[in-house]
């Protein structure tokens, strides 16, 4: 069981400036909240969504309190996190690499008691196979492992799972738009999105217009 309501970043909630942390409530392991899939656009705050997750639940693990207004979290016999983009050239082992071992390790090693935190799997090999990849993991973590797992990303075909897997439930990072502009309200909502909005973000990042508008 893991429910937290108005949870928060333990980090970024003392760093980021005074009111401009928005909280959020997650619930998972419930009857039919197992597999959270996570959608939305880059930037929105996905990734820090599924990590105060995992620090919220180590730190009930340890004793400690919490950065929530209230949390029921059941004991996890372990934390599984594969987040980031990194390689291991001195071992031969890329990006890619490095990635597919760390989800292997997950999926070999965790239990219906883990916490699972999933950060765009398959991003790093061609669309067709990334996505094959990220849909068996998904359904893997569900069928056969049991864990309460937290899996973000940009393949929006994911979110057919939801229709598929009893215990797989679609969230998505609002966003208003006004006009050419977007607003990221770092509010997860229930729901799939199929929009990123990366061309936006490129905007935002001051990649030139002439390219943009190609």
């Amino acid at each position: 069981m893991l429910d937290i309501r108005d949870g928060r970043h333990p980090v970024l909630d003392i760093t980021e400036p005074d009111g401009t942390f928005v909280p959020n409530d997650t619930q998972a392991g419930t009857e039919n909240k197992l597999v959270l899939l996570i959608t939305g656009p880059t930037m929105s705050g996905k990734s820090t969504y599924i990590r105060q997750v995992a620090l919220i639940t180590f730190m009930a693990q340890i004793g400690s309190f919490v950065p929530a207004r209230e949390a029921t979290i059941g004991i996890a016999d372990r934390i599984f996190a594969r987040v980031g983009a990194s390689d291991e050239l001195s071992r031969g082992q890329s990006t890619f690499m490095v990635e597919m071992t760390e989800t292997a390790r997950i999926l070999n090693t965790a239990t219906d008691r883990s916490l699972v935190i999933l950060d765009e799997i398959g991003r790093g090999t061609s669309t067709f196979d990334g996505l094959a990849i990220a849909w068996s993991v998904c359904e893997h973590v569900h069928d056969q492992i049991g864990a309460r797992c937290l899996f973000a990303t940009h393949y929006h075909q994911l979110t057919d799972l939801a229709a598929d897997l009893t215990r797989a439930r679609n969230l998505n990072v609002a966003v208003r738009e006004y006009g050419d502009d977007i607003v990221f309200l770092h509010r997860i909502e229930e729901g799939g999105t199929d929009r990123s909005y990366g061309i936006h973000v490129a905007r935002l990042a001051g990649v030139p217009m002439k390219v943009l508008d190609r």
